[in-house]
């Protein structure tokens, strides 16, 4: 069990250093003038965003047990999940805060997946990305939180 959390620790914080990279490469972007290039560049970095968080909630999930059985609606499902108390298995990964803003990255991330055409409506574009940016100043905490509680693990 320990090497597990171990693992899932570093697992954690090189997604950590990927999102941050990303918000960079936003950062960047948002600079910009707009353009139907920097649109979907856009697009792309927080369809790209949305996929680093979800794969870390994954793997906090395969590690405690809250495996999503229901493949139609996993990705909505491991996300509420993430917002869920469970102690003592583990506390929640992510506030109701930063739950509404992730699951508005996930809406994208579908809307993006999906989309034939890679044009974007500017205000729902313009949305997306304010969540982000709003999520940028609170997700840390939440995920330093956790990372503490597995440190209590390890100390046991």
């Amino acid at each position: 069990m320990r090497e597990q959390i171990r693992l899932l620790q570093a697992e954690i914080k090189a997604d950590l250093e990927k999102i941050a990279e990303t918000y960079a490469e936003l950062a960047e972007l948002k600079e910009q003038p707009a353009s139907k290039v920097r649109d979907v560049t856009l697009g792309y970095y927080l369809h790209v965003l949305y996929g680093l968080f979800e794969n870390m909630f994954a793997r906090i999930a395969e590690n405690f047990g809250n495996h999503v059985k229901d493949k139609s609606a996993w990705h909505s499902e491991l996300l509420w999940r993430m917002t869920l108390n469970l102690m003592p298995i583990r506390p929640a990964v992510i506030s109701q805060a930063n739950y509404q803003c992730l699951n508005e990255l996930r809406g994208f991330r579908h809307l993006f997946r999906n989309a034939y055409l890679l044009r974007f409506d500017p205000i729902r574009l313009e949305l997306v990305w304010q969540q982000a940016a709003t999520l940028q100043f609170h997700y840390l905490a939440d995920l330093e939180h956790f990372l503490t509680f597995l440190d209590d693990l390890m100390a046991e």
